[in-house]
């Protein structure tokens, strides 16, 4: 399937982030199991900071007992893998580290070029959540401030101007608040690629919020691993829009 094109359809849309260092194999068998009853729309494989070798074990579990497509969300270029369906290809444009918005990916390009992967450029926005998240330490970059509409939505504009197919608003894993709503209203209103929203979304209410706001695709990580059946909660929010 063409991925982008299905981000592109204008219907609402939820993902679910899969960090490999959290899950063991049964786990992930029971999420699979409930993200096909709950009709998840892609899953999310990656993370800032993988200190097991557990990427490829991961994404053959999920890939082995769903048809949910598989997209990498790499935090590093190690994070490539072929037995994924997509990988999106972040330039963190919230930042001012070179290494994030080309340098590494100049490295991964040769070998991205040689893969089957479905390659989906993607500005990435990395927003002040109320507290330090691995993200920001590990990118050794600054997040947008959350009160900063205006910044939000040039950082937007500017990333679909250089040809990014996808805006990411992003407050980074453990996130302590969801990206503002008057922020993501504001960036829709001057994009017209698809928006897709992460962090501190912890219920059906904040995911509903952020649907009417104007997210294209609400992403749930850390949520889940404690709360199985909010992935059930938010599926009657998205078909209910």
């Amino acid at each position: 399937m063409n991925i982008y094109s299905s981000l592109s359809e204008n219907k609402k849309q939820f993902a679910v982030l899969v960090d490999p260092d959290k899950y063991n194999g049964k786990q992930l068998i029971d999420l699979t199991g409930l993200a096909r009853k709950s009709m998840v729309s892609y899953f999310l494989v990656g993370g800032s900071l993988l200190s097991e070798d557990n990427l490829d074990t991961t994404i053959k579990i999920i890939k082995d007992n769903c048809e949910i497509p598989v997209i990498i969300f790499p935090g590093d270029i190690m994070q490539i893998n072929e037995n994924a369906d997509a990988i999106l290809l972040l330039s963190l444009i919230s930042g001012r580290n070179p290494e994030l918005l080309i340098g590494k990916h100049v490295i991964a390009a040769p070998y991205l070029k040689r893969s089957r992967l479905e390659i989906l450029p993607t500005g990435y926005i990395l927003v002040d959540s109320g507290k330090p998240t691995t993200a920001s330490y590990m990118s050794s970059s600054l997040p947008i401030p959350n009160d900063k509409d205006d910044i939000a939505v040039s950082t937007a504009m500017a990333g679909e101007m250089l040809g990014l197919k996808l805006i990411y608003m992003d407050g980074g894993s453990g996130a302590m608040n969801p990206i503002p709503l008057s922020m993501i209203e504001k960036v829709k209103e001057n994009i017209s690629v698809p928006l897709v929203v992460g962090g501190g979304i912890r219920d059906p209410h904040t995911a509903a919020e952020r649907f009417k706001a104007g997210a294209d695709v609400i992403v749930v990580g850390n949520a889940i691993e404690t709360e199985n059946s909010l992935l059930e909660k938010i599926a009657e929010i998205v078909f209910s829009f």
